[in-house]
C-alpha cells in the first residue's frame, strides 16, 4: 500500500480543515466513528461509492500515526 499521504488531505476549505480522503469530501473522523460503531469496510464501500479499500485503509494508517505524536489524550477513569 501506498503512504497514508497519498490518500489524506487536509484544506481549510472543505470541511473545516478535517484530513479527508483526497478528492472527497469524506472524513478520516467518519471512517473511524462507522467503523468503531461495527460497521465493515463493505458496509462503507457501499455507503460511499467514492471509497476504495485502500483509501480506508490509508485513514486508519493516518489515525495510528496521529495517536504516535507526542500529545497526551486525557481518559477520565469512571469512579
Amino acid at each position: 500500500m501506498q503512504t497514508w499521504r497519498a490518500w489524506i488531505v487536509s484544506n481549510p476549505s472543505v470541511m473545516m480543515d478535517k484530513p479527508v480522503i483526497v478528492g472527497t469530501r469524506i472524513t478520516v473522523e467518519l471512517i473511524l466513528e462507522r467503523l468503531a460503531a461495527g460497521e465493515t469496510i463493505d458496509d462503507l464501500l457501499e455507503a460511499h461509492p467514492r471509497l476504495t479499500r485502500e483509501a480506508i485503509q490509508a485513514a486508519l494508517a493516518f489515525a495510528a500515526e496521529a495517536l504516535r505524536a507526542d500529545v497526551v489524550y486525557p481518559i477520565e477513569v469512571p469512579a
